[in-house]
């Protein structure tokens, strides 16, 4: 029920107008971010860096009007990954296709996506698609497999309580992709997506071991984006009886703010870490799809806002 609350809240136009100009929630939405401003995430990334962790830039924001303020925002991950690369920061970006056109039309997407990747791939920098609700799966999918073919520098992120995600991975496996799995962030028909937490959990385990497979045949990228200790747990064991594989081959990436401990426990048993710097004024339904992936962050960002 908190979490179907949640994510209501992060579609409706009205909160998304009222709330975030509400201290309080400024406040408890800043535990998740270093502030709005590219600054403010490459600031962090310099933290980070020190620590050995990837930064992942994100800016929030989704649906653009025109073709160009599209461009507006390719122009602007150009200058994150100049800035990036100016700092020597281990670093990559994170766009959704709905920032740079998708709603205006397959095309104007895929030339917007491929000219960031080939930009990126000039500076030995690494691009991620985000993913989005699914309504967007399939011209996500479609896009990413043509990106592919040219560049070897963007990766996808993909959901694990869609009932498809394993015929998703199935399908993009001879490409040799880079994929990012995620729990899954907003509100969709049980028809399509499994309703209840420990379903998702459990997928979430079976789409891990499909990823370590591949990896293990093939040498994709396998990222695994949770919070979870538990999950976490189950994916590190799984690859001691996995031959070819060991902790080294795992990579992790978490949210600014949150699980510091796990972070620093993965680092010092040898594992890759990255944590996702997100930033931009349009922050309201990103957290709110945050909390909702993980209710028990809404008990966090109170603790943190009651004691800070």
């Amino acid at each position: 029920m908190l979490r179907q609350i949640l994510l209501w809240a992060s579609a409706n136009d009205f909160l998304s107008d009222r709330l975030p100009r509400i201290a309080f929630v400024k406040n408890a939405a800043s535990k998740f971010m270093p502030g709005e401003t590219l600054g403010d995430a490459l600031e962090a990334a310099v933290v980070l860096k020190q620590e050995k962790i990837t930064s992942v830039f994100t800016l929030l924001g989704e649906s653009v009007a025109d073709s160009d303020e599209a461009k507006e925002v390719v122009a602007h991950y150009k200058t994150v990954l100049i800035q990036a690369k100016d700092r020597g920061l281990i670093s990559e970006i994170s766009l959704k296709l709905t920032q740079i056109g998708v709603d205006l039309g397959q095309e104007l997407a895929q030339e917007n996506l491929e000219n960031i990747v080939e930009f990126a791939e000039s500076l030995g920098l690494f691009v991620w698609v985000d993913i989005e609700g699914s309504d967007y799966t399939d011209i996500t999918l479609e896009i990413y497999k043509r990106a592919i073919v040219k560049y070897s520098n963007v990766g996808i992120c993909l959901q694990a309580y869609l009932y498809r995600t394993k015929e998703d991975i199935d399908n993009l496996l001879s490409s040799r992709p880079a994929i990012r799995l995620v729990k899954g962030a907003y509100l969709e028909s049980e028809k399509i997506a499994f309703p209840q937490k420990k379903d998702v959990d459990q997928n979430y385990v079976r789409l891990a071991n499909q990823l370590l497979l591949a990896k293990k045949k093939s040498g994709v990228r396998a990222v695994f984006a949770t919070h979870d200790s538990r999950i976490i747990g189950t994916i590190i064991e799984s690859v001691k009886p996995n031959g070819r594989l060991d902790a080294s081959d795992l990579e992790f990436h978490m949210l600014y703010g949150i699980s510091r401990d796990i972070q620093k426990s993965l680092l010092n048993k040898g594992m890759k870490v990255a944590v996702l710097i997100a930033y931009g004024s349009a922050w309201f339904p990103w957290y709110m799809r945050r909390l909702a992936e993980r209710p028990a962050n809404l008990w966090f960002v109170l603790r943190k806002v009651l004691t800070s």
